[in-house]
């Protein structure tokens, strides 16, 4: 809870005993704290933005006031007075009362306006924006044959300490993206709404850091109906520690992007895009279509032409960006590409056709046919679980076919045994899916509803950053990475596998 939340519900509390104990009625300066709970509630909605968590408790400070105004102001021999020394009336209403404290104590604690965890690096963080049109590309997910290919790409380098400045949105358009959301899970649109509130540790446009002439560069890739600040968790403890990271929403595939003139896509239904995904490791024939194209060979490598297209815009703009910013500080010899879901399956293929990715992280994802038979030039690390987790996600929330399970299981391994270069297999029991992204900072309800797994939501977290930046750190920085030698102490529950070509 934010923290005038956090003080209009205890003073509802405080304002129950008021109402409901004939002492706090006689003790001078409580006699004045009902109206009080009513401007705190003003001041919340006014200074941190109502949401819907927090009905209840507006409901109950302006419920209390009905309260005390009529029990100080109405004569004691009428209606009101006659319902006031009702015992059955008094108790139906301090249980009512009690229930409604509860209830705004707890919703807005299961929906949270949460907070990212501070970045262990020396850097503070700054992002930028940028919308870049692919002229030479039609869009192939639209019915326009006139449509190009248009991304949103945010960026976030390490940056001089500002410590005063406020801090970016964790979603700059956050209205459409918990509605696609909302839509996809088939829940109520309001449900993520408070989403919106959510910031994060960076700072919109400030200066680059100093201390060194540029920074490595790493792309990071969305999952499928994902958006491209959901493994903030990720990013910012990177650019904490000295990178600089481009990610990309790819329209379509995203849940929503929103463009600068206002117009948004949003993803295509989920069944109809897996069709489209798995072409690239599980073809079928006939083929699936989309606007009276047939995709023969599904999307995947379309996808990865965006990776292409973004580190083109990248060395534009490191030779003249219009923020005046980044300029020269990209380095561009020292390239990286991570992904979760979708996004792994679309980095590795990039792996694949770009030579100027120097190091490649995947995520919990099967590995198209193309990229499974090429063997993989760069050094590659998985970050993944064993297949009797991802039977224990079937069992608590749905999905992950037996077909899905080998497919994923085989196709990471098989590309992971003929690599031409260095090779880590990190598989981490007991994760879920989702628990390679933020959601789980999303709502403590998840464990108890089987979306995130039986660890613990932050040392997953603690655990995939190790990794993420051991491995960037040796492959970009020719940095010592200690972590990447065997298996870690400090991380008995982790299997970890090494191999050089």
């Amino acid at each position: 809870m934010r923290a005038i939340e956090t003080l209009l519900s205890l003073t509802n509390l405080l304002t129950f005993f008021v109402v409901a104990l004939p002492l706090a009625r006689v003790v001078f300066w409580m006699r004045y704290w009902v109206p009080i709970a009513l401007l705190i509630a003003v001041a919340q909605v006014l200074v941190e933005g109502p949401r819907w968590q927090m009905v209840p408790a507006y409901t109950l400070a302006g419920l209390f006031l009905l309260v005390w105004l009529l029990r100080n102001t109405a004569p004691l021999d009428g209606l009101v007075g006659q319902i006031l020394n009702n015992r059955l009336a008094v108790g139906l209403a301090v249980v009512l009362s009690v229930l409604g404290l509860v209830v705004s104590v707890v919703l807005p604690i299961l929906f949270p306006v949460f907070r990212f965890p501070q970045p262990s690096g020396p850097y503070t963080i700054g992002t930028l924006t940028y919308h870049w049109v692919d002229a030479d590309r039609p869009e192939i997910f639209s019915a326009d044959p006139n449509a190009r290919r248009e991304l949103m790409v945010q960026i976030w380098y390490p940056a001089a300490e500002t410590p005063s400045s406020s801090r970016a949105p964790y979603v700059q358009d956050a209205a459409a993206l918990t509605s696609a959301m909302a839509r996809l899970l088939h829940v109520p649109e309001f449900t993520f709404e408070q989403v919106k509130y959510v910031t994060t540790n960076a700072i919109p446009s400030a200066a680059v850091a100093g201390d060194q002439p540029s920074y490595p560069v790493l792309l990071f890739l969305e999952g499928a109906t994902g958006f491209r600040q959901m493994n903030t968790f990720q990013v910012e403890e990177l650019v904490s520690q000295g990178y600089i990271v481009a990610a990309i929403d790819q329209p379509y595939t995203a849940a929503a992007v929103v463009f600068p003139d206002g117009h948004q896509t949003i993803a295509l239904p989920l069944d109809q895009m897996k069709l489209l995904i798995r072409q690239s490791y599980r073809p079928t024939d006939p083929s699936p279509t989309l606007n009276g194209r047939t995709f023969k060979d599904g999307i995947i490598t379309y996808l990865a032409q965006d990776v292409i297209f973004t580190l083109n815009q990248l060395a534009a703009l490191n030779q003249a960006d219009s923020n005046s910013i980044l300029t020269g500080r990209l380095d561009l010899q020292r390239v990286g590409t991570f992904g979760v879901s979708l996004g792994g399956i679309v980095g590795g293929e990039a792996c694949r056709l770009e030579p100027r990715l120097r190091a490649c992280l995947v995520m919990d994802a099967p590995m198209s046919t193309d990229v499974v038979q090429a063997r993989l030039q760069q050094p590659t690390m998985w970050i993944t679980r064993d297949a009797e987790t991802m039977r224990l996600e079937r069992r608590r929330s749905g999905g992950w076919s037996e077909a899905d399970i080998s497919e994923h299981q085989t196709t990471m391994r098989a590309t992971f045994e003929n690599l031409r270069s260095d090779g880590y297999f990190v598989q981490l029991p007991g994760m879920f899916h989702v628990n390679l992204t933020d959601f789980p900072y999303w709502s403590p309800l998840f464990p108890q509803l089987g979306v995130t797994g039986p660890i613990d939501g932050q040392r997953a977290h603690g655990i995939i950053n190790a990794y993420t930046l051991a491995f960037f750190d040796r492959h970009l920085k020719g940095q010592p990475a200690a972590l990447l030698n065997g298996s870690a102490e400090q991380y008995p529950e982790v299997s970890f596998e090494a191999r050089r070509p």
